[in-house]
């Protein structure tokens, strides 16, 4: 190194503070982080996921305060059929602090331009009924649907899946990214057909899920003998083997040629991944996706129009590590991303101008 060069680094950064970034679009970032040369401790104050701000008052408004995108919490787990405890995933994903407020793959900020919130719980009657439980989320989901909000939602058991569908697929079934060991498509057992085995069936024969525009990632374990009406309805199914056969590449053209342009849903379940990364789960199955994998396949949809997603099946007291909520969030986080991205395309024209620079490479 010259002396000339560290003349000009000293010059420049010798008596900068942390929040003095000089690229222009990292600067809009650092300017919601930063005041002065601090940054809010990220284990400060009540948790909301990502540290957005929390505006429960929103879901009282009839346009939810013209947020942009509401993030909600559904902890219910009542349709369970292994291990207990998806209940409390809500609050372990909020509890992470070591996410966002970037992408650095995609280079996406969706804090800088649009107005996000966590908006607390869905809230529910009963404890008890799972059928009502349901009901209570569709209300909850189409009233932030009908304001024009994105929606996603943590959890929870992946049962929540079909009444957000029933909520955002009203009026045109919509397709599907579906990250998961199982396909939960089975069919009613032990009285109910609202159990998480079987959200995706349910969904398609409700009119609200196109199968055709449904791909489902990642599916491996004993069970595949419950899972013909993936194949018989249209749905495209890619084994967790047949991703290291594929490659990622080939993996996220198929996902992206089979959603197309239309409404697409992403469902992220965390028994996805490889229990050896995400053991906080009700019914993990070995030789799962790693992280990286489903990141990557994640990111894939960037252009994808996302209408909504959710990330389920965190059960924290299985995991002393807090690696699965870890996991959960970062997907929950990507997902965001990918939302953001689709509402700034979506904005009038003067407003997209304005937006996109900052959120997109």
């Amino acid at each position: 190194m010259t002396q000339d060069k560290l003349a000009q680094l000293r010059a420049r950064y010798g008596s900068a503070l942390g929040g003095d970034i000089f690229d222009a679009a990292f600067a809009r970032i650092a300017a919601g982080q930063f005041k002065g040369a601090q940054r809010k401790w990220p284990f400060a104050d009540v948790a909301t996921f990502c540290g957005a701000p929390y505006r429960p008052d929103a879901t009282s408004l009839p346009d939810f305060g013209q947020l942009d995108i509401a993030i909600c919490g559904v902890p219910m787990d009542l349709g369970v059929t292994n291990r207990a405890g998806a209940r409390l995933g809500p609050r372990a994903v909020r509890a992470i602090e070591r996410i966002g407020p970037m992408d650095h793959v995609m280079g996406t900020a969706p804090f800088v331009d649009l107005a996000i919130a966590d908006i607390g719980d869905v809230p529910f009657r009963s404890r008890y009924s799972l059928e009502q439980c349901h009901e209570d989320i569709e209300a909850h989901f189409g009233r932030i649907h009908a304001a024009g909000v994105i929606p996603l939602a943590v959890g929870g058991d992946h049962s929540i899946s079909l009444p957000i569908l029933k909520a955002l697929g009203k009026e045109r079934p919509v397709g599907m990214l579906h990250i998961d060991a199982h396909a939960d498509t089975s069919g009613p057992y032990e009285g109910t057909k609202f159990h998480h085995g079987g959200p995706f069936r349910q969904a398609v024969l409700e009119g609200v899920l196109d199968p055709d525009r449904t791909i489902q990632i990642g599916i491996r374990g004993g069970a595949e003998y419950l899972w013909e009406f993936s194949t018989e309805s249209g749905m495209t199914m890619i084994h967790a083997n047949e991703v290291d056969a594929m490659g990622l590449d080939a993996v996220v053209a198929k996902a992206r040629a089979v959603t197309g342009d239309g409404p697409t849903y992403i469902s992220f379940d965390v028994d996805s991944l490889d229990p050896a990364y995400a053991p906080g789960t009700g019914t993990p199955e070995v030789g799962g996706l790693t992280p990286r994998e489903a990141l990557a396949i994640l990111r894939g949809m960037r252009g994808a129009n996302i209408i909504g997603g959710d990330v389920v099946e965190v059960a924290p007291q299985y995991d002393g590590t807090s690696n699965t909520a870890h996991c959960g969030a970062q997907m929950l986080f990507t997902i965001l991303c990918l939302a953001a991205e689709t509402r700034v395309r979506n904005r009038p024209a003067h407003q997209r101008a304005k937006a996109a620079a900052p959120l997109m490479e």
